[in-house]
């Protein structure tokens, strides 16, 4: 049943989500096929599974100790890739025994609907639109086939913040937002509103708001200076500079039991580590760490990519890279010279830069002027000493139509496209689905993310006939 403009705006109004965003509203939530569902499931437990393997090439990388199991293999270079430009006391931090096997609980794979299927652009760590998503769960629910119906979302957040405490029976979960990341409070206050009416201890607060007390970090809960059990990271590692409390988290993790998701260690935040998935020297690397079906998947949806990193090669050598006109390239700026069809590719900051995140340094070749495009390519090398870029090939994704409001309040089907946003919750072995945020695009734009002329949507599940009549 579509849900009535009305409803939709009176929600909306009566509950900020996102601070000073607006987006396009449909009477309907997005349709995914029942075979989609269970890709898109799979999808999850192959991200952990990926992010598990990732900390096992780092480490292992970082400790110049081979990779393989019955042949001789080393990658410093790995490590030096994702620990470039970084503080040497965060990597020190990453690297800790007893950060070793922490991942993060909440995963979240941007996914594009190409001709081929999913593409997987990049995957999240500090995901924004759990609130929202929850929140559109919830206010489409009168449909049983909503992805996350029941508030389940909800339930799965506290589960998975639970479980880095299970030494406690209702551990005090607190989410801390920086001021770099305050278009999300409203959402993140919301979601610990909903969790305390259900009898979790959940805040919501801001950096200034904790207080260290002895060995521990505290909040303020009900007057009462109260001992953190979990915190819910809400803010990126290159922002921990403007976190006025970065020093005490990091000493309450080494005397207390405090737990801090996702870890504070950056080499599980950079985009390059879709890049090493296509490496063609670690290729065994992944065979013998992935499960098969978990390998067979990422194969499928994460596009190749490559590390632009400009070092100097020997005569005879070429870059693991594109080709332009046919032949291999031995220097990036060669890819100035790429044709418009060659330049089906999109460069973007790898992770660790104020710019690294939302769609701020996307640059697709295939859109852009020639003159845009060697910019781009001059500064990924100019910031690599600091900051890499991959290069990736871009999956165009399929148009397809949808019905929402327009001005006048009538509705009308819009051309568009669409990214999907899959919230995973970990728990134990398993990545739990909770939901799946839709970003439903105008068709004339390339680069899809949450503009004010989007439409932002939960999912359905759409059965097909030979399951309706079981």
């Amino acid at each position: 049943m579509p849900l009535p403009l009305d409803d939709l705006q009176h929600a909306l109004a009566a509950q900020s989500l996102f601070e000073d965003k607006t987006w396009r509203l449909s009477p309907e939530p997005w349709p995914l096929t029942e075979s989609q569902l269970r890709e898109i499931e799979q999808i999850g437990q192959a991200c952990l599974e990926f992010y598990r393997a990732s900390e096992l090439l780092y480490l292992r990388s970082a400790e110049d100790k081979n990779l393989l199991r019955n042949r001789e293999q080393k990658a410093p270079w790995v490590a030096d890739y994702l620990d470039r430009g970084k503080p040497a006391e965060l990597v020190a931090h990453a690297r800790e025994k007893r950060q070793r096997n922490t991942q993060p609980l909440i995963i979240r794979p941007d996914l594009l609907i190409s001709d081929g299927g999913f593409a997987l652009t990049e995957v999240d760590s500090v995901p924004g639109g759990i609130g929202l998503t929850a929140f559109l769960n919830r206010l489409y629910g009168r449909e049983d086939s909503i992805i996350g119906a029941d508030d389940e979302m909800l339930a799965l957040f506290y589960r998975s913040m639970a479980s880095a405490r299970p030494d406690r029976e209702m551990p005090l979960v607190v989410i801390v937002v920086s001021d770099e990341a305050a278009t999300y409070r409203p959402e993140m206050q919301w979601l610990a509103e909903e969790l305390r009416r259900r009898g979790k201890p959940v805040h919501c607060l801001h950096p200034t708001d904790l207080m260290p007390i002895g060995e521990t970090l505290c909040a303020d809960i009900d007057g009462n200076p109260t001992e953190i059990d979990v915190l819910y990271r809400f803010w990126e590692l290159f922002d921990l500079p403007n976190i006025p409390v970065a020093e005490h988290v990091f000493a309450a993790l080494q005397h207390s039991d405090l737990r801090v998701t996702p870890p504070m260690r950056p080499f599980q935040e950079e985009k390059l580590t879709l890049a090493l998935f296509h490496h063609p020297r670690l290729e065994d690397f992944w065979r013998e760490n992935l499960s098969k079906r978990s390998l067979k998947t990422l194969r499928k949806i994460i596009p190749h990519g490559w590390i632009m990193d400009p070092v100097d090669l020997p005569p005879n050598a070429v870059l693991d890279a594109p080709t332009v006109g046919g032949r291999p390239i031995h220097r990036w700026e060669q890819l100035a010279d790429a044709s418009q069809k060659e330049r089906n590719l999109i460069i973007k900051l790898s992770g660790f830069h104020e710019n690294a995140w939302g769609a701020r340094s996307v640059l697709l070749g295939s859109d852009a002027s020639r003159s845009e495009w060697e910019d781009g390519i001059r500064d990924a090398i100019e910031e690599a000493p600091r900051t890499l870029s991959i290069l990736q090939e871009y999956r165009k994704p399929i148009r397809q139509s949808h019905p929402i409001y327009t001005a006048d309040g009538s509705v009308a089907s819009m051309e568009g496209r669409v990214r999907l946003c899959p919230y995973y919750f970990v728990e134990g072995e398993q990545a739990v689905l909770g939901g799946v945020l839709a970003t439903f695009c105008p068709a004339d734009k390339k680069i899809i993310h949450g503009m004010r002329d989007a439409a932002l949507l939960p999912c359905r599940v759409v059965k097909s006939p030979k399951s309706v009549n079981k």
